[in-house]
């Protein structure tokens, strides 16, 4: 899709990559002068992850003297998503700060919201069609790579592992599915990768891995692509059946998830798993809503690194601030820098 040329003139120098421009075309405080508005969609109540993330935003908010109109929850659901994010565009927002989980249906919500000059923000998802202001998100490949290069070496290179997927339909979902699998027919071709497909349900989940542990009772591996939804289900299917053996034991099924929230990171402590993948619940609510301020004043960026540690990059239909995700293991579950273990 090809992008609006007034994006394109109010660039702003390179030397000076995240303090935006003003534009004569952009937004502008409410006509009597408050902050301009801004709305929000969660795609969840029931993840911690999710939960972390709506703590961090109201901190930030706050933090920022934002004028955040009430905000709504989709929990999944794509009509609820649609549903809630026209309630939030009848409100005359200046951007609306949005997760959508199915990202290959987004151009006609996202052209309308562009029609009524609402800057669209997405946080942890892509959209694939339709023009959006910024994406702010990791690289969820790395994501399945990493958890690919660590089981790797621990079943060392043989052996079997079970991949609870997240949804297809997402982004997210297949991109962690690719970055694993590329990355385990590349380098361990003699691992065999066990797919269940869950939708993120963790009920799902521990259905499909039931099976899969009676049908391949030398499971070595199990990587988690969401461990605010798997993390449970799984300790609590493994301790049922007697295999929640310690790292370093005999006997142990070596885990790695996805998210960094608290319970994984206690789960990294106490040996029940072995790493995860600290997705940053903290600086994706800290800056979907930074850059839903820069919107609503008309600021816009261009591509290159951030003085966050961030690379923002050219999509096809926007930009994307690309946040980092560093890997977590027993070497490191204590950092203080991981939001885990600040949450509280």
């Amino acid at each position: 899709m090809k992008r609006r040329k007034a994006r394109r003139t109010c660039l702003c120098g390179a030397a000076v990559l995240l303090t935006g421009c003003l534009s004569a075309c952009g937004g502008s405080a409410e006509p009597n002068g408050a902050p301009p508005r801004i709305g929000i969609d969660t795609p969840s109540t029931d993840s911690d992850f999710w939960k972390a993330y709506a703590r961090y935003v109201r901190l930030e908010s706050e933090s920022l003297g934002l004028n955040m109109l009430p905000p709504t929850a989709s929990n999944g659901d794509e009509a609820t998503f649609t549903a809630n994010i026209q309630a939030l565009a009848a409100q005359h927002p200046k951007a609306i700060v949005m997760a959508p989980q199915n990202t290959r249906a987004l151009q006609p919500l996202l052209d309308s919201l562009n029609g009524q000059k609402i800057r669209a923000v997405s946080v942890d998802t892509e959209p694939e069609g339709g023009e959006v202001y910024m994406v702010v998100r990791a690289d969820n490949r790395s994501y399945g790579s990493k958890a690919c290069e660590f089981l790797g070496q621990q079943l060392h290179g043989k052996g079997r592992v079970a991949e609870l997927q997240g949804s297809l339909a997402s982004i997210n979902g297949y991109e962690r599915s690719n970055g694993f699998a590329a990355c385990m027919k590349r380098n361990f071709p003699g691992i065999e990768v066990i797919e269940l497909a869950t939708e993120w349900k963790g009920d799902v989940a521990s259905a499909k891995l039931r099976s899969t542990l009676a049908a391949h009772p030398d499971l070595g591996g199990i990587y988690l692509q969401a461990g605010g939804v798997f993390l449970q289900p799984t300790i609590a299917l493994l301790q049922q059946k007697g295999l929640l053996k310690p790292a370093g034991q005999s006997g142990h099924i070596a885990i790695v998830s996805n998210d960094g929230i608290p319970a994984e990171l206690d789960a990294i402590r106490k040996g029940q798993i072995d790493a995860t993948v600290s997705q940053p619940a903290d600086l994706y609510a800290k800056y979907a809503l930074f850059y839903a301020k820069a919107a609503a004043e008309g600021r816009y960026f261009q591509p290159g690194p951030t003085d966050h540690q961030s690379t923002i990059k050219l999509l096809a239909n926007g930009l994307e601030d690309e946040l980092p995700a560093p890997l977590v293991t027993k070497d490191n579950v204590d950092d203080r820098t991981l939001w885990g273990n600040s949450h509280g």
